[in-house]
């Protein structure tokens, strides 16, 4: 069960993945406009991303972060600020491979991927994009991933055991 996190008590920071220069063809001529594609997070487990449109670059940025607030979710994360278990985010055609990995590791990842990753706070990932490469879908598939990971004490809640029994 996931909570509402109140993205203004948070410290965050952001990172702006993609700028795209966008044209609509009027009976005028073309209309140009910008998309931006923006991560938040504040380095210990909360991250979110949002896409932003506007007619100027930083007017894009300002929507998209305000729409990455709204859209947050918190990560659990082990003591070795790496995930519990191996997990694949899929949106649209993209795919993404999350694999834990042993402290001092260090992020392996895309540019994408690794927006994400640093802005949740996980240090030590190993990951791998299957599919599509497009930007705003391996964002999304690689925060889809994140939603989708469990912690040993819900894995062990689900199949009524106790923890110690899980990792035996």
């Amino acid at each position: 069960m996931r909570t509402k996190i109140d993205a203004n008590a948070l410290d965050l920071k952001d990172r702006v993945v993609t700028i795209k220069r966008v044209t609509k063809v009027v009976k005028g001529g073309r209309t140009m406009s910008f998309s931006a594609l923006v991560v938040v997070g504040d380095g210990n487990g909360h991250v979110g991303f949002g896409l932003g449109k506007a007619q100027e670059t930083t007017e894009a940025i300002r929507k998209g972060r305000e729409d990455a607030k709204k859209n947050m979710i918190y990560i659990e994360r082990d003591e070795n600020d790496s995930l519990f278990h191996q997990v694949i985010g899929r949106f649209g055609a993209a795919s993404v491979l999350l694999k834990p990995a042993p402290a001092g590791t260090g992020i392996i990842a895309g540019s994408s991927v690794r927006a994400v990753m640093e802005l949740a706070g996980i240090k030590n990932v190993i990951t791998k994009c299957i599919g599509s490469r497009n930007k705003h879908n391996v964002v999304h598939a690689s925060v889809q991933g994140l939603k989708e990971l469990k912690t040993p004490q819900q894995v062990a809640r689900l199949r009524g055991k106790d923890v110690d029994e899980l990792l035996a």
